[in-house]
């Protein structure tokens, strides 16, 4: 009897972790899209930092970010079971977010090379950072990373609405792990790639040696690619956030079909969130404004 409820309970087991495969597969695949604006994303946020501190950041980033998943992964069970309906007006905020952050960056980077052309006489110099310390660099990249997580889990969580909570549960966490030890460590190759230009420079063959210069070279461009890339990835998953939350306009995007159908996608995303972050940088410029005009009136 014993060796039999054993046996029964090894295939429940080998069954768990059959359909616990099936499932992350399932999700990798309708999450790679967002998982390239999240490389993306955190690859901009830390390439401004000093090149002895770059894994650091990456590595307190990625802890975030675990952070991140421990805290969402269960709160997303217990939306998903028992207030199903506010899964998409939360993720509705995130997005509303991002796109905010989004159009933020690009001011400041409008600003910044608006007072870094100084004349020729002058003495001044351009920053050469974005002005941000380390450690308000690493807060501004695990809040952006708490929206896109979210954002993952939830599309996940979504192709395993028909499994058990422990199934789910389970596939969640696999999930969360290896997206983000993937994300996180793409990003540090990618910021050290000019540091294995220069070691490879110094190699005695001709062969390795160009490649290391080709690294070198090819590195500047690529981090301002990303940097590009990443600003746009804002506005295109928090756009497409809340497109796909509002049902008509999210119901004609989902019926898009062939390429034509998703550059229209692309679009009305990118729009949308260049939309709402323009809407939610003047009425917070407002804001900020008659606050401080009221502070400076008591």
């Amino acid at each position: 009897m014993a060796f039999g409820s054993l046996l029964t309970l090894l295939d429940d087991i080998a069954s768990v972790l059959d359909d616990v495969s099936m499932m992350t597969k399932v999700a990798a695949k309708k999450t790679a899209g967002v998982l390239g604006d999240d490389l993306a994303l955190n690859a901009q946020q830390v390439m401004n930092s000093a090149a002895e501190r770059e894994i650091p950041v990456v590595l307190a980033v990625m802890k975030g970010s675990f952070i991140n998943k421990l805290i969402l992964t269960p709160l997303a069970l217990l939306i998903s079971a028992f207030a199903h309906f506010l899964l998409t007006p939360l993720l509705m905020i995130g997005g509303a977010y991002l796109c905010f952050e989004g159009v933020e960056k690009v001011l400041e980077t409008f600003h910044k090379k608006r007072h870094s052309e100084v004349p020729k006489t002058s003495h001044a110099a351009a920053p050469a950072d974005d002005g941000l310390s380390e450690k308000d660099r690493i807060k501004g990249a695990i809040r952006t990373d708490f929206i896109l997580s979210a954002e993952i889990i939830t599309i996940a969580l979504g192709t395993m609405s028909e499994q058990t909570l422990a199934t789910q549960s389970i596939a969640l966490a696999v999930v969360a792990i290896v997206m983000t030890l993937g994300v996180y460590g793409a990003v540090a190759g990618i910021v050290k790639l000019d540091d294995l230009g220069f070691w490879l420079t110094k190699k005695t063959s001709a062969a390795l040696n160009a490649i290391g210069n080709g690294l070198i070279a090819v590195t500047p461009y690529l981090m301002r690619t990303l940097g590009l890339v990443g600003t746009l990835a804002m506005f295109l998953v928090g756009g497409g956030i809340i497109a796909h939350g509002i049902p008509s306009l999210g119901e004609w995007l989902h019926h898009g079909s062939g390429w034509l159908g998703e550059l229209t996608g692309l679009a009305v995303n990118t729009v949308v969130g260049v939309g709402v972050g323009a809407a939610l940088v003047g009425v917070a410029q407002v804001g900020f404004r008659v606050l401080g005009k009221k502070h400076d009136e008591s």
